[in-house]
Parts: C-alpha cells; sequence; structure tokens
C-alpha cells in the first residue's frame, strides 16, 4: 500500500455526491484513452462513462472525486462489497503461501471445497462432487454440457426462452437472445429453445389470471411423445431466476414441472446458478425456494465474495463418467479465490447476510412499488432477493421503451446511483447491490431512483412520443 493510499481519507457518502459533470473531465479522458486502445466489444464504459479510483462497501469513487452507490457490484460477483476487509486480509495471507495450484489439492482448496458442498440441502452433501473450471460462468456451462452430453450420451439440449448463459460458443447456444449469435455461424447444433413461465410476457398468450403455467405443458408432452420429434436430450438447462433477461422469476409450479419431467425422461436438469447463487437470492441458491434437487449445479460470480475469478460444478455422482482431461483450465486452480471464498463464507455465517438479503429485498421491493404507483412508465417491479429489477414500457402502447430506461439509469448515475439496463430490449432497470447492503443505503438508493425518474420522465416522453407537453 502506497503512502498515498494509507493517508486517503475513508470513502463516504455526502451530499451531493457527484459534483462534476458525468462523465468528469478525469474519466473522459480515461474513457478517451480506453476507445483508442481497447476492443470495440467493451460495454460497461458506454452506459456507465466513469473511470473507477477506488472503492469500498458499497461505494465507488471515480477519478474527479465523485461518489456513487453501487448498484451493480461487478454485475453481482461482489457479494460482500468492495474490498471487504476480512476478505481482503485472507488474500492477502495466502499470498505469501501459494497462489495458483492447477487442479492438486492444497488446505486452503480442501476448504473451499468442504465449504461449498456444506452449503448444499443436507439431503444433496453425499452425493455430489465438485468439478472446478476455467474462471467464468460460462466455461461453467460449457462444462455442463460436456458433462451431460457423456454420461447420457446425448447430444442435443433443452434451454429456455430468454435464457442467457454466456458468451462462449456453447454458452451462447443455449442462450436465446438471438442478436449475439446472429454473426457467429455454426454454433453448437441440436439445442431446442422451449417456452419460460415470464408471465408479464406469456409465451403461449394467456393472462396471467387465467394462465396455469401452460407454457411447461409444451415441454412435458414433448419429452413423452414418441411422435413428439424429439429424442431424449443430454440436458435441460435452466434459470431459476433469468437475471440478463430481467429479472425474471420462473414460478413454483413452473420448476417442479420442468423437474418432474426431467426427473421421468431420465434427463439430467442443470441449475445455472452463475447469477443467483452465493446467497443472491435470499437463499444459498435460488433452488432451494422451489424445493427441488437438480443434477448440476453451475456455480461461478460471487463465490470467492469479492470478484477474484473461480467456477464450479456441483454434479450428482451417477453423472461422473468422464476421463481425466475431459475438461480443464490452467486457472482452475486459483488459491486466492478459494482462500477469499472460505472468508467470505464465514462472513455470510458469521453476519446473518442472507437474513440481511431478505429484509434489504423487502426494504426494496416497498419502495420500488411505491415510486411505480405514482409513475406510469413502470410495468413490473420483480425481486428475488437482491436480484431487483422495474421493467418500463410505455403506458400508452405497452411497447419497450429502451430509450427511457437508459435515460433513467444516466439520472440515476447523475445522482450517485449506479445500476443497469437489461432484460427484454433492455427496457429493465437492474438492482444487484451488495449483499452486506445498509438499510440507510437501500434507502439513499431509493430516494436518488425516484429523483432520477422524474429527472429522465418529461424529455424522454417528449422525445420518444413527439409531445410538446410533459
Amino acid at each position: 500500500m502506497t503512502a498515498q493510499q494509507t493517508l486517503a481519507p475513508p470513502l463516504v457518502w455526502r451530499e451531493p455526491p457527484v459534483r462534476t459533470t458525468v462523465p468528469g473531465p478525469n474519466s473522459q479522458a480515461f474513457l478517451d484513452r480506453q476507445e483508442v486502445r481497447e476492443s470495440n466489444a467493451r460495454t460497461y464504459p458506454r452506459r456507465l462513462p466513469i473511470a473507477v479510483r477506488r472503492a469500498a462497501g458499497t461505494l465507488i469513487e471515480d477519478v474527479d472525486g465523485n461518489v456513487y452507490l453501487d448498484f451493480l457490484s461487478g454485475a453481482g460477483v461482489l457479494s460482500l462489497g468492495h474490498n471487504h476487509p476480512d476478505v481482503v486480509a485472507a488474500v492477502t495471507d495466502q499470498l505469501s503461501v501459494f497462489t495458483h495450484g492447477l487442479d492438486l489439492p492444497t488446505p486452503i482448496k480442501d476448504r473451499f471445497t468442504e465449504l461449498q458442498l456444506g452449503m448444499l440441502p443436507a439431503a444433496m452433501r453425499d452425493r455430489m462432487k465438485v468439478h472446478f473450471c476455467g474462471p467464468t460462468g460460462a466455461n461453467g456451462i460449457e462444462a455442463a454440457i460436456k458433462l451431460c452430453k457423456i454420461a447420457t450420451g446425448g447430444g442435443d439440449i433443452i434451454a429456455f426462452q430468454g435464457g442467457f448463459h454466456g458468451s462462449t460458443t456453447g454458452a451462447m447456444s443455449v442462450t436465446a437472445n438471438q442478436e449475439p449469435r446472429a454473426r457467429i455461424r455454426n454454433g453448437m447444433p441440436g439445442v431446442h429453445f422451449f417456452p419460460y413461465s415470464y408471465c408479464r410476457r406469456c409465451p403461449v398468450g394467456l393472462s396471467p389470471d387465467t394462465c396455469t403455467t401452460n407454457c411447461v405443458t409444451f415441454l412435458e408432452r414433448t419429452l413423452s411423445d414418441p411422435y413428439g420429434g424429439l429424442g431424449t436430450p443430454a440436458a435441460v438447462i435452466l434459470e431459476l431466476v433469468q437475471g440478463e433477461g430481467g429479472g425474471v422469476a420462473a414460478t413454483v409450479d413452473f420448476v417442479r414441472r420442468v423437474r418432474e419431467a426431467t426427473r421421468q425422461a431420465g434427463i439430467p436438469l442443470v441449475v445455472d446458478e452463475v447469477q443467483t447463487g452465493c446467497g443472491r437470492t435470499g437463499t444459498w441458491f435460488a433452488f432451494e425456494r422451489y424445493g427441488i434437487e437438480p443434477d448440476v449445479i453451475v456455480a461461478s460470480k460471487a463465490l470467492s465474495g469479492i470478484g477474484l475469478p473461480v467456477s464450479i460444478l456441483l454434479y450428482d455422482r451417477a453423472l461422473d463418467s468422464w476421463s481425466p482431461g475431459a475438461h480443464i483450465g490452467t486457472f482452475r486452480g486459483n488459491q486466492l479465490a478459494f482462500a477469499a471464498g472460505v472468508a467470505a463464507l464465514e462472513v455470510i455465517r458469521r453476519d446473518d447476510v442472507l437474513g440481511n438479503v431478505r429484509a434489504r429485498s423487502a426494504q426494496l421491493t416497498e419502495g420500488l412499488t411505491r415510486i411505480a404507483s405514482g409513475n406510469r412508465w413502470i410495468a413490473d417491479v420483480r425481486a428475488t432477493g437482491l436480484l431487483l429489477a422495474v421493467e418500463i414500457v410505455d403506458p400508452d402502447s405497452g411497447q419497450d421503451v429502451p430509450d427511457f430506461a437508459r435515460a433513467v439509469q444516466l439520472a440515476a448515475l447523475r445522482r450517485g446511483l449506479i445500476l443497469e439496463a437489461g432484460g427484454r430490449n433492455d427496457s429493465t432497470l437492474r438492482l444487484l447491490p451488495p449483499l452486506t447492503l445498509t438499510a440507510q443505503e437501500a434507502d439513499k438508493a431509493l430516494e436518488v431512483l425516484e429523483l432520477a425518474f422524474a429527472d429522465a420522465n418529461s424529455p424522454v416522453r417528449r422525445i420518444i412520443r413527439g409531445l410538446g407537453q410533459d
């Protein structure tokens, strides 16, 4: 640590938190150099035009001295916020011990493995094994596909409309969004997309008042019908809550019927917990909320609690038929991530972080619902733990309005709140705060968001609808 860092004042919220234009002049200089030097594929700086100097807890400070509440959390990886001192201490200690070990056993890796298995429901612990993947969630998805194809001898994969599983070739092939796949030829064949229970946009055209989860009936009948045109797939892959898809939680009936249909057909059920795992939904894994037991679990983002990369599969021993070297990755032995993950779990248990997730979720849901009641542009507020979403549509046409969502996102940033826009047509605001979020921080974020809607409403309405008045 440098003397300058040692003497730097603690990072705190102040009024006003943002004191320059956004981007400020120093951030703009960094962004200009980034544009020249870095790939055109970069995404976040386009919508969040800041350059970061430092961060602590839920706060980020940019290079112009502006302070923001971070409700993106590294796209969900920072479960304990930025630089949690207990996790930083554990990583610092591990640095002088051993940092990279391929798949060799080590004391810290052994402890990490023990704790991950121990977080499973008791009935699952003895029958599950762990596989360490390359360091990304997408690599975990690739590993899950490979595992199930080898174990079953099947080749087809069933995925769901609206799902997102990553950007590598296999993961992208089971992702429903057409746009990123349109220019990539010869993707993985044999992927079949089935309806998902997004009740506000019912895939079979029914009203939420009359729907009885008919969307899952198509899957059930196809799997049981010898004339359904589909043999026995190698796997069904499912997000319990579609994160990038807009924070859409599947209904309990839908999930349980998918589990039963796959069990009856002898098909492994893979649950993608890359974004929902590690406490984000108020339980350690989202599948616990549904009362099911999957065959394969993919976990990654928040496993270390601090953003150090690690990705694992937890899977039924009956599927363990792959040979040595069947799925490898040079960085699967990240000892720093293991040390961080052990420390993060100790903090989560000690400080009842999951209890805090549930309490802050209720607080934010109540506040967002109140904001929605006074804003015709908000069509839906969704919350599963601290994975929250505000879906925005034109109040008259019912069409998505990504320009309005973008305007709210920018208005929030100018007032000191970082959040993401995603979902269908990027018309949903997504909130992924740290799981350690305080009640005071939640209140402040709600205050900023309400003002951001007020800031954005009038000019965007004129632009989008061509009106001369509010």
